[in-house]
C-alpha cells in the first residue's frame, strides 16, 4: 500500500515529492505528486446560490445582477405615452378653443369703412343711417361721405326718425333697461365698460331715447338685423366715427 501523505496537503503544499532514496530504503514504491493543472472557478448553481442571500453578494460572486433581475421584463413605454404633453401645445390650445367657441361668419368686406359718393340733401357733419342696407354715412360735403357697415334692429325693433347726439362716452357702462330685462331676465343688471361690454369701445347717445350708436364685441353681426334698436358698429369703426362728430350732430335714421 502507498503511504498516505495527507498531512502535507493540509499544510497547504501545492505539490509533494517523496525522496526516491528514502523510498528505496523503506522498500516502498516511489510516488511523485506533480502540480495539478489550474482549474477554472466553479460557478455555483442557482439552487446553491440561494445561501448567499442574493442582492449585492450574489452580484459579486456571479459577476452580474441577480438572475431574477436579469430576466425581469422591463415595463413597457407605450402605456406612458398618454401622460406625455402634446408635441405642439399651441395647436392643442387652439383646438380646445375651437371646440368651446362657436364658429362665426367672416366679416363681409362690403361693410369696410370707405369714402363713397353722396348725392343726398343732408349737409356736412350729418349722420345718415340707411337701415335697410345696413350702412351709416357721415356726410363730408362736396358730394362725398364716409360709409361704415352697421348692425340694426331685429324685426319689430327697427325705427326711423331724426335725433341729435346728446352725449358721447368712451368704454361706456351698460345698464339694461327694464323692457330688455323683461325679455331677457338672464342679463346682468349692470356691467362696467370694457372689452366684454356689449356697448363696445364708444357710445353716442341719441337724444333722450334709449338708442345709441355704439361699438360691439361681436363684429360678425355687422350687416345683420341683430339689436334691440341700437345701431352697432365694429369697435375700430365707432372709434373713428366718434373722433369725427361732436355732441349736437344731427342723426337721420331711414
Amino acid at each position: 500500500m502507498f503511504r498516505k501523505i495527507s498531512l502535507a496537503l493540509l499544510a497547504g503544499a501545492s505539490c509533494l515529492a517523496v525522496n526516491p532514496a528514502a523510498a528505496i530504503e523503506a522498500n516502498e514504491p516511489t510516488v511523485v505528486y506533480a502540480d495539478p493543472m489550474p482549474q477554472r472557478p466553479t460557478r455555483i448553481a442557482s439552487a446553491e446560490r440561494s445561501v448567499m442571500g442574493g442582492g449585492f453578494i450574489e452580484f459579486l460572486f456571479n459577476e452580474g445582477p441577480p438572475r431574477a433581475q436579469r430576466y425581469q421584463q422591463q415595463p413597457s413605454y407605450e402605456p406612458q405615452r398618454a401622460l406625455l404633453p402634446p408635441m405642439d401645445p399651441q395647436q392643442s390650445m387652439r383646438q380646445q378653443d375651437d371646440a368651446i367657441e362657436p364658429a362665426h361668419a367672416a366679416f363681409d368686406p362690403r361693410f369696410e369703412k370707405q369714402m363713397v359718393d353722396y348725392s343726398g340733401r343732408e349737409g356736412a357733419g350729418t349722420i345718415v343711417v340707411d337701415t335697410p342696407n345696413k350702412f351709416l354715412f357721415l356726410v363730408q360735403g362736396g358730394g362725398k361721405a364716409m360709409r361704415y357697415g352697421i348692425g340694426v334692429g331685429r324685426p319689430g325693433f327697427t325705427w326711423s326718425g331724426i335725433k341729435t347726439i346728446s352725449a358721447k362716452k368712451e368704454w361706456p357702462a351698460w345698464t339694461p333697461p327694464p323692457e330688455m330685462l323683461a325679455r331677457r331676465p338672464d342679463l346682468p343688471r349692470h356691467m362696467e365698460g370694457g372689452p366684454q361690454n356689449p356697448l363696445g369701445a364708444r357710445a353716442m347717445y341719441l337724444g333722450s331715447s334709449l338708442y345709441r350708436i355704439h361699438g360691439s364685441n361681436e363684429p360678425w353681426t355687422i350687416g345683420t338685423n341683430v339689436s334691440s334698436g341700437c345701431i352697432r358698429m365694429r369697435n375700430e369703426d365707432v372709434i373713428d366715427l366718434y373722433g369725427r362728430v361732436n355732441v349736437g350732430a344731427k342723426v337721420v335714421v331711414l
